[in-house]
């Protein structure tokens, strides 16, 4: 069973470096070598967190247009809006659950 868009942007976020990196491209695009600096990680490691981030679809790779060994770094527009959807219906679904609870009660107590 192939994994759904939320479910490729939910397993990418659990990790919390690669949460860290979202938070750096949210600043500015960057290269994997600042990322990995700020990170204090190494090289390696920084190219698989990317590799995963890249294949949930959170963030692009571009090629620096001097130099094309060096990888830019940079959030992918609307790709959280899977994940914005989801949270909106479970917040709305737990507002519900949460009302009827709290008429439960009050009816319960009269």
């Amino acid at each position: 069973m192939s994994a759904s868009p939320l479910d490729r942007t939910l397993a990418a976020l659990a990790d919390p470096y690669r949460r860290r990196v979202i938070d750096l491209l949210r600043e500015r695009p960057h290269r994997a070598g600042e990322l990995a600096e700020v990170l204090e990680m190494s090289f390696p490691a920084m190219s698989r967190h990317l590799r995963t981030l890249r294949g949930s679809g959170l963030v692009d790779e571009a090629r620096d247009e001097f130099d094309s060994r060096v990888r830019i770094y940079s959030l992918r527009p609307g790709a959280m809006t899977s994940l914005k959807a989801w949270l909106a219906e479970t917040d709305a679904l737990w507002a519900r659950q949460l009302s009827a609870f709290k008429a439960h009660l009050q009816k319960g107590q009269k």
